[in-house]
């Protein structure tokens, strides 16, 4: 029998696991607002009548785009 093993335990090098994509791009778009966001990481989402919901849609389906708000999130995250 497997024991459920708590979610730090699961993943202790991962610094995106337990942090949703909705608070990511809350958070970028609280720090960076959405024309600024949408010049580093350029994507329709972010330029053209840019929402948290368009944008998140977008960022489910399309992984190079994804990686892209993850990574810039990791570093202002670091950067603080």
């Amino acid at each position: 029998m497997i024991k459920n093993k708590k979610p730090a335990e699961q993943q202790p090098n991962n610094p995106l696991h337990g942090v949703k994509l909705a608070e990511i791009v809350q958070y970028l778009v609280s720090t960076y607002g959405w024309k600024e966001l949408g010049a580093i990481v350029k994507i329709n989402s972010f330029n053209n009548n840019p929402t948290i919901k368009s944008s998140l849609k977008f960022l489910r389906k399309t992984e190079w785009a994804r990686e892209k708000v993850e990574k810039l999130y990791l570093q202002t995250i670091k950067n603080e």
